[in-house]
């Protein structure tokens, strides 16, 4: 998925690297802002992220799909806040199919 903010930085996910990156127009690398830890279901780690959404405050909310849950990552933390799913895949309330 991509996204940009109000400052023009697109964020991007990467689904091979289980990260989402920020990056200024022109720069190559960009900068690590959820994820990177490898696959895995940690708070620190993401399973295949797929969409994100950028707030007014810079916080990326990332679908991690293979984890069935919806991910808050504020802008410098080390590892996010689920805010959606995380039980498993299902039809309860707290899951995420």
């Amino acid at each position: 998925g991509l996204a940009m903010d109000d400052q023009r930085y697109l964020y991007v996910t990467d689904w091979i690297k289980n990260e989402v990156r920020r990056y200024q127009l022109g720069e190559k690398d960009g900068t690590l802002v959820a994820g990177g830890n490898g696959q895995g279901d940690g708070l620190n780690q993401l399973n295949y992220p797929r969409y994100l959404f950028v707030d007014r405050d810079h916080s990326v909310y990332v679908s991690d799909n293979e984890n069935h849950r919806v991910m808050k990552w504020v802008e410098g933390a080390k590892e996010g806040i689920v805010v959606a799913g995380g039980q498993g895949q299902g039809n309860a309330l707290t899951q995420l199919s």
